[in-house]
């Protein structure tokens, strides 16, 4: 099967999300790649390489097209439209104008054109995904889940991105059972499985819909109290919410069934650190750190612990030792002048302090 019109996008939104899929459509490496996506099923979804029905029609549309892959979307339109204002009829023009909207990022629009197009060819189903997608980025998913569960249909087993991004309408639609059952399609578990609830349950936190999230984590610990991650993002919710013994109660059972889960000893570390109890923070983050040295977190909370206990000179290289894996984190940097200010060292806290300051700002300044 041919690549389908919208593989590209999908997988950006996968693993970027929303902003970087915008982004990337607007972008002319963008535009050309998806004139020369590769046939792989469920790998990127783009703009489709338009479909026209005569010679004709091709040709009239062929430097638009050129103008597309070379990333000027604007004088692309221009061309279409002028070619719109001589002859409406030409067939195939709505679909053109539809995916260079798209490719602009002018989702609106491009819904217009592709919903002509699709009165035009109701058979068209790269059209229909795209006007789908369109809808999605338009912040309009109730509109696009009639058409996304059209593509659904279509592409069964090979599209996997286009069930998350149907999960992903249904979770802003608020039909969360929806949701699961989108979820429980794309990572090939039953739907009414704890795997599903808990899919589903990170899914919902990634949106920001929290108190959902915790029901649907809560529901798949007691569908299968055993099942690995359940209980540590039932954690993650309640150090979140600061309601600390609960969580401290969730990562101790996450531990009891996942002990050589790094994550856990260090977020455990983070909720007792939180109650005071330094020695034992410290020593979860060691376990942390032997089970997975690549990780800063556990050093720059290591180091704050440390300094807590008034140990400034472990608490230092601690915070050194994650500055070398993650230099430009101001988190690192501002502990560290904390602990040469313990230390005597005026001048090396000065330092660190006020590079801590540019880097939040720095960062503060990022879009």
């Amino acid at each position: 099967m041919a690549c389908n019109a919208a593989t590209k996008v999908c997988r950006l939104e996968l693993l970027f999300g929303p902003l970087m899929l915008v982004l990337c459509a607007a972008t002319p490496a963008f535009a050309q790649t998806a004139q020369t996506a590769p046939p792989e099923a469920s790998t990127q979804i783009t703009a489709p390489a338009p479909r026209v029905a005569t010679e004709a029609g091709a040709a009239d549309f062929a430097a638009a097209r050129h103008l597309l892959q070379l990333g000027k979307f604007d004088d692309a339109i221009t061309q279409l439209l002028d070619l719109q204002s001589k002859n409406a009829a030409v067939p195939g023009l709505s679909r053109e104008l539809g995916v260079a909207y798209y490719k602009k990022s002018d989702f609106l629009s491009a819904a217009k054109y592709l919903s002509a197009a699709l009165e035009e060819n109701p058979r068209d189903e790269e059209a229909t995904q795209l006007l789908g997608l369109s809808y999605y980025l338009a912040g309009r998913p109730a509109q696009a889940i009639p058409l996304l569960e059209r593509v659904q249909t279509w592409y069964a087993s090979a599209n996997v991105d286009a069930a998350y991004i149907l999960g992903i309408c249904y979770i802003q639609a608020k039909d969360y059972p929806q949701a699961r059952h989108a979820f429980a399609k794309m990572f090939a578990v039953g739907p009414e499985s704890a795997a599903s609830y808990l899919f589903t349950a990170r899914m919902l936190l990634r949106q920001d819909f929290g108190p959902v999230a915790e029901e649907y984590a809560s529901k798949a610990a007691s569908l299968d109290p055993k099942l690995p991650l359940a209980h540590e993002l039932l954690g993650e919710l309640y150090l979140y919410q600061s309601k600390i013994p609960e969580a401290v109660a969730q990562f101790q059972a996450e531990l009891s069934i996942n002990p050589g889960y790094a994550a856990a000893y260090y977020k455990l570390a983070d909720a007792q650190s939180r109650l005071q109890k330094y020695d034992d923070a410290e020593k979860l983050l060691q376990r942390s750190i032997w089970l997975d040295p690549t990780s800063t977190g556990p050093y720059i909370l290591l180091g704050k612990v440390l300094e807590k206990k008034g140990e400034a000179e472990l608490s230092m290289r601690a915070l050194q030792r994650a500055l070398t894996m993650d230099p430009n984190n101001p988190i690192p940097h501002h502990l560290l002048g904390q602990a040469y200010r313990d230390l005597g060292r005026a001048d090396d806290a000065e330092r660190e302090l006020k590079l801590a300051e540019q880097l939040q700002s720095h960062q503060n300044e990022k879009p």
